[in-house]
């Protein structure tokens, strides 16, 4: 009983071997792993140059083509490589996943391999619904021609050919397009796949008689000139991405066995798009959507590179994220950061081409990159009441960098500062508050401050006492018409005259405002929870010019009622030159001011058909 036991035991641990469905592997194949059916190109020629590899390292002078030809709804494709043997042919085809590249002998050369043979060829599947092979062995000369032959429902067929089926070594893969799937076994699409695919393949590599390797690559080249080298890059650029580049950087890291050209982009991009990068793999193209490749804050750039030190992902459609790429792409960041500086060092023109394009990308790089922040800072344009200048150029005017924190704040007080001599520079943009802050780091001794309502009202010409105590009663109404809406009313003499009023606040006073509006329209409970947050936040004011004749007869006037209504009117002008969003309470004043003005304005005047007063009519 025991024995028996054992051996039912021992029976019931033997392995066993899954069973693969292939077409559904295939349909797995075509729809999670690969991108589109294009990759089958991509692997065949893959399988090819591999098979070339292999045979070099062990005969250097061993011929290297690659001859593809497609006729009839199928494609043939000829390689004069290693080829294999019937033993071959069963170890490798026949089992997914097994890779040529780990038989016995060629370990020192696997690097330089571009993938699996095994599951090269199912990939092939996703376009074929047979496949046959015709291979014989470069390591075994005397070993005759085998043939592998196999379709889409899994099951193959493999035999033995005559020595004058194939007399030279090397490999001849045939495929049967499967129903739909013709359109992509047609010569001009196959020489279309093979060149984007194999424009930098190392070997002879043809389309019927087409060439399609494009060697050596445009980065790699020699011309005449820098100029010459310039626009042939600029040609290379145009015709792989679609556009004529700024410039061209080169991206050349011999120790990572990378070399390739980042084109910058002629127009701006959003920061946060993502860039598709070209990225070869010893010469075959891996992926046009490279974008782990380069830095985030280089998205003013499209790269394309060949590299052999890179790792591909299982569907040899990206880039493994390792610490291998995290070097190159911090690497390649270098490059880039270096052009920056040499065009800040010897081409200013060319440096402000640049920027007037890409000035958000390098401000991004400047806040977090020290080296950057010291040599670009002083060249990035900025929004100032000076015009659009660079931070440089701005301090050697002023002797402080006033700066305000919003775009609101500067349009507020522009026309005013510049008027006054005050330099402001708009730090409201993404950014820019940071960097005109961080200026005294890079130029040592600079100023910088922020601009607040009382640095500008202090800067105003204050009134004589004796014509401010004329306005007095004025004064007194207009402080309480704009009370409610937290406001106080000031009286300045400035320039330019055409300003009758301004208005001035502050990040405090827009709290205040936001707090009391809450509080307004709050419940008793939360009323008297912001109630008690009320504090001595300064308040918003308008100051008006008393050099501004409008101001003037505004303040001559004997009406309390519309000395408001005018006061309202200046209130809401000054917020719409501002470009201030207008609160509920602030747009209800503007249309309440409007009509009091109209109606002053026809008081006494008869409606057309109406008696004149004082008339009467029967």
């Amino acid at each position: 009983m025991d024995s028996q036991t054992s051996q039912s035991s021992q029976a019931s641990q033997q392995p066993h071997t899954f069973q693969v469905d292939l077409r559904g592997l295939v349909d797995l194949l075509s729809h999670h792993l690969y991108s589109s059916p294009k990759v089958y190109l991509r692997e065949l020629l893959q399988n090819a140059v591999d098979a070339i590899t292999a045979r070099r390292a062990e005969e250097p002078g061993a011929p290297a083509r690659v001859r593809l030809s497609a006729a009839d709804g199928g494609l043939r494709v000829e390689d004069s490589g290693v080829g294999l043997t019937e033993a071959d042919v069963h170890s490798l085809l026949a089992t997914i996943g097994r890779s040529s590249k780990r038989a016995e002998g060629l370990q020192e050369v696997r690097s330089d391999f571009l993938g699996q043979f095994g599951i090269g060829l199912l990939a092939c599947f996703v376009v074929a619904e047979r496949i046959r092979v015709v291979s014989r062995s470069a390591r075994t000369p005397d070993a005759p021609p085998v043939e592998w032959t196999a379709c889409d429902d899994g099951s193959y067929t493999v035999r033995t050919l005559p020595h004058a089926e194939r007399p030279e070594p090397g490999t001849t893969v045939h495929l049967v397009a499967r129903a739909g799937a013709g359109e992509w076994l047609t010569q001009p699409r196959v020489l279309a796949l093979a060149r984007d695919f194999g424009s930098l393949l190392p070997y002879d590599v043809r389309v019927g008689d087409e060439t399609v390797t494009d060697l050596p690559a445009p980065w790699n080249r020699s011309y005449p000139s820098p100029a010459a080298r310039r626009v042939a890059l600029a040609r290379h650029c145009h015709e792989l991405f679609g556009f004529t580049p700024l410039d061209s950087v080169e991206l050349d890291l011999p120790v990572a066995g990378v070399r390739g050209v980042a084109y910058v982009l002629p127009s701006a991009v959003s920061p946060a798009q993502r860039a598709g990068h070209r990225v070869h793999l010893k010469g075959m193209l891996l992926t046009e959507r490279g974008e782990q490749l380069l830095p985030d804050w280089a998205f003013f750039v499209r790269c394309v590179l060949d590299t052999d030190s890179l790792r591909p992902t299982a569907s040899r459609e990206a880039l493994y994220e390792d610490e291998t790429l995290a070097a190159v792409r911090e690497a390649l960041g270098g490059r880039i950061r270096s052009w920056l500086t040499g065009l800040a060092a010897g081409d200013p023109q060319r440096l402000a081409a640049f920027l007037d394009v890409h000035h958000l990308g390098v401000k991004s790089l400047a806040r977090h990159d020290e080296e950057m922040l010291r040599t670009m800072l002083p060249w990035l344009p900025f929004e100032t009441t000076d015009g659009r200048l660079s931070l440089e150029e701005f301090a050697q005017r002023h002797p402080v960098v006033h700066f305000t924190r919003t775009v609101e704040e500067f349009r507020q007080v522009a026309p005013i500062a510049a008027a006054q001599g005050i330099g402001v520079v708009n730090g409201g943009y993404t950014y820019d508050g940071e960097l005109v802050e961080a200026l005294p780091s890079v130029r040592p001794g600079t100023v910088v401050a922020e601009l607040d309502a009382d640095t500008v009202t202090a800067h105003l010409d204050a009134v004589a006492p004796d014509d401010e105590l004329a306005l007095g009663d004025f004064l007194a109404a207009a402080r309480t018409r704009l009370d409610p809406l937290g406001c106080d009313v000031v009286l300045r003499a400035f320039l330019p005259l055409s300003v009758p009023a301004l208005h001035l606040d502050d990040r405090g006073a827009r709290h205040e405002q936001a707090r009391a509006q809450a509080e307004a329209s709050a419940d008793d409970l939360w009323a008297g929870i912001l109630g008690s947050l009320r504090g001595s936040a300064p308040r918003a004011r308008l100051v008006l010019n008393h050099l501004n004749p409008l101001i003037r007869r505004i303040g001559s006037l004997n009406d309390p009622e519309l000395i408001g209504t005018a006061t309202e009117s200046l209130y809401g002008q000054a917020l719409l030159m501002a470009q201030r969003p207008l609160r509920p309470a602030d747009s209800a004043l503007l249309n309440r001011a409007f009509i009091g003005l109209l109606e002053w304005a026809t008081h006494g005047e008869p409606a057309p058909g109406e008696p004149a007063e004082g008339q009467g009519g029967h």
